[in-house]
């Protein structure tokens, strides 16, 4: 399973790359407003150029000739540009259209498995079920992506599963135990991935070891 994280903090970004872990990014217009950003499109450029792979860049038009329209000029932005798109009917259709010219495209706030039935169809590249967000509104996240796996099984789908809306590293464990292409997280919970008390005591011991043993250093 790919790994992405879900920011548009340039600090967050280089950190998470410099791990070797990295393997995509997604964005959002609240995460761009959350960190104080007003020129979008430099930001994208400078996230672009620090991960390795597809980079997602959410439209803000609702409406077909408009999401189309800020879609291409997304993708100009470079090889690794990934229009993200809302799951509404404009968006269906811009999706579909996009697609046509060979443009990658994320379909977003994808809250059933009838939605991501609609995105697959529509050719997308990605499908962005919110995990998380279902979770606090009193459904089952992890069954309505369980729905959508055995659905883009049955008929062969291509689009990749995106499991958005990360809350834990429980979220993350569960996304891989299904299958998942993807599971986009916040910086937090990827710094969580690797945390245990364990490793933290066993380091720890190590150390006290090697420095009780009186042995030279290895280089």
């Amino acid at each position: 399973m790919k790994l992405f994280i879900d920011s548009a903090n340039l600090e967050e970004i280089k950190t998470a790359a410099s791990w070797g872990i990295l393997d995509g990014c997604t964005t959002n217009p609240t995460l761009a407003a959350k960190n104080g950003v007003t020129d979008f499109l430099s930001i994208a450029k400078q996230i672009l150029s620090l991960v390795p792979g597809p980079v997602s860049l959410e439209v803000l038009s609702q409406d077909y000739a408009g999401m189309t329209r800020e879609g291409i000029a997304l993708a100009k932005l470079g090889k690794n540009a990934v229009v993200k798109l809302p799951t509404t009917i404009e968006g269906l259709k811009a999706c579909r259209a996009l697609t046509n010219k060979k443009i990658s495209v994320n379909m977003t706030l994808v809250f059933s498995a009838l939605q991501a039935l609609l995105v697959a169809k529509a050719g997308a590249t990605y499908v962005s079920p919110f995990v998380g967000r279902l979770d606090d509104a009193g459904h089952d996240g992890n069954e309505v992506v369980q729905e959508i796996i055995e659905i883009y099984d049955n008929y062969g789908f291509k689009t990749k599963i995106l499991y958005a809306s990360v809350r834990s590293p429980l979220h993350v464990k569960q996304a891989a135990l299904m299958g998942c292409d993807i599971a986009t997280c916040p910086f937090s919970v990827l710094e969580k991935l690797v945390q245990h008390p364990l490793t933290d005591t066993g380091l720890s011991k190590f150390l006290s070891d090697w420095k009780k043993s009186g042995l030279k250093p290895l280089v």
